[in-house]
């Protein structure tokens, strides 16, 4: 297959990529070692001790301790929790945003259309720290309420995209069966623009259960809070960092295991390649006529043929 853009690599040119992507693997590696070493080395401190490197046993010793595990096994639940009742409430806010936004009357659309555009531009830590002070809410009530709107509107207009993307042919068919537009959109286009669309809602799912750690500022025991405030203040400065490891791995694997799954239901809901369909076979004109006619035959000699 001939290339449109640019011509294939010739073999001097695929050996020069190849020896410079090991000189730059060769490189990045080298300087994740460095840094790692770098990190391991003893260090003094201002009043001339000697503080044992970030790796050393005594920065670890603390996690023999059950109580650490348990609280951020709390700050985990924490995290689990706002991100939970934020989602159910923004997937709740986002068919809302989506069928006001996608609404035939001005009168719906436009101001639906206002308030949608004002969400997305507001930084969701000022919207955390707005409902905080001006409702009262709590810091738990104020996180939640934050995540709701601002994901609701990035999932309300995702799902508007994949109305849009329909076929116009979806929206006649029910207005022809006698369903009104909103039971046609209900019943008949909003089911399969929100199957077409549910990877684009989990990854931002991904990125409301990332922005619970803002809650960190409004005072709520998420997760961060636990691990890179509480129990460094507690157990002494001395373990921050390997507090920040263990909860930059926790954070890790929550995160990368919904992109996961976020990835799996796009293969699943997108269509099935790699299957070989074999072909309809092809009518001519003569099986189209012995189809129609049916079959012919002769009979006895010099007689009368017969269907």
């Amino acid at each position: 297959m001939s290339s449109v853009l640019y011509d294939a690599p010739g073999p001097k040119a695929r050996a020069r990529s190849r020896v410079i992507s090991v000189v730059g693997i060769l490189l990045v590696a080298g300087v994740l070692l460095w840094l790692i070493l770098a990190m391991g080395a003893p260090k003094p401190s201002a009043n001339g001790a000697v503080q044992p490197g970030l790796w050393d046993p005594t920065r670890w010793d603390v996690f023999t301790d059950v109580q650490v595990w348990r609280s951020l096994g709390q700050g985990v639940l924490a995290t689990l929790s706002m991100a939970g009742v934020a989602a159910v409430f923004a997937l709740i806010i986002g068919v809302l945003f989506s069928f006001g936004r996608s609404a035939d009357h001005k009168a719906i659309r436009i101001p639906t259309t206002i308030i949608l555009e004002f969400v997305r531009g507001l930084p969701v830590l000022l919207m955390m720290l707005f409902i905080l002070l001006v409702f009262a809410t709590g810091a738990y009530w104020a996180g939640v309420a934050a995540l709701a709107i601002y994901n609701g509107a990035i999932i309300g207009e995702a799902l508007r995209a994949g109305i849009q993307s329909l076929p116009r042919g979806q929206r006649e068919a029910g207005l022809a069966i006698g369903l009104t537009p909103l039971a046609t959109r209900f019943r008949i286009e909003f089911p399969q623009a929100f199957r077409q669309m549910l990877p684009i809602i989990i990854a931002q799912l991904v990125v409301l259960l990332k922005d619970t750690s803002l809650a960190f500022i409004v005072g709520y025991s998420e997760l961060l809070r636990v691990g890179v405030k509480n129990l460094p203040d507690f157990f002494g400065n001395r373990y921050a960092f390997s507090f920040f490891l263990v909860v930059l791995a926790i954070y890790l694997a929550m995160n990368l295991s919904l992109s996961w799954f976020a990835r799996f239901i796009a293969r699943r809901s997108g269509p099935k390649s790699g299957k070989l369909v074999e072909p309809e076979p092809t009518l001519t004109p003569k099986d189209t006529l012995s189809s129609t006619r049916g079959s012919y035959s002769t009979g006895d000699a010099g007689g009368p043929g017969t269907f």
